[in-house]
């Protein structure tokens, strides 16, 4: 089952389950992916569904910092439940050991990388990571691309 139909199923689900905050993000979601498809004019393949939620996961944790600054822990709390929900259609998340374990392996296949090769190894270390079938975030491989490097 694609995640636009698994999507679909659990928003009749929502419905009848009368949980109206799960409906309203996965409503949001399905939104989301559709405006998504609307600008490719083809349909998603799971590759790119993944990519629009972490996109909406970036969003939420923009959110998020920016509600708990502005003193609207309400608003904040309601981010953070969403976050939760959208990321349980994700991949399971790389665990940092993992993610250290693939930038060690990058730069010792690349020799000796310097900083300025930062970002060569950032691309390897994230393909290789996502040909695992986990999900990674750009912002913490960079930080232990920099540690591995010595930056």
């Amino acid at each position: 089952m694609s995640l636009p139909e698994q999507i679909q199923q659990d928003i009749v689900a929502a419905m009848k389950a009368r949980d109206e905050r799960r409906l309203s993000t996965l409503r949001m979601v399905k939104a989301a992916l559709k405006n998504r498809e609307i600008e490719k004019m083809a349909p998603l393949d799971d590759k790119e569904a993944q990519q629009v939620l972490t996109t909406l996961i970036k969003q939420r944790k923009d959110s998020v910092e920016q509600f708990t600054k502005g003193g609207r822990q309400e608003m904040a709390d309601k981010e953070a439940a969403e976050i939760v929900l959208i990321e349980s259609y994700m991949p399971k998340a790389a665990g940092e050991e993992q993610v250290v374990a693939g930038v060690r392996a990058v730069i010792s296949e690349m020799g000796a990388p310097t900083m300025k090769e930062m970002g060569t190894v950032m691309k390897n270390v994230m393909a290789k990571l996502q040909a695992t079938g986990a999900r990674v975030e750009g912002k913490t491989v960079s930080e232990l691309v920099k540690k591995g490097l010595g930056g």
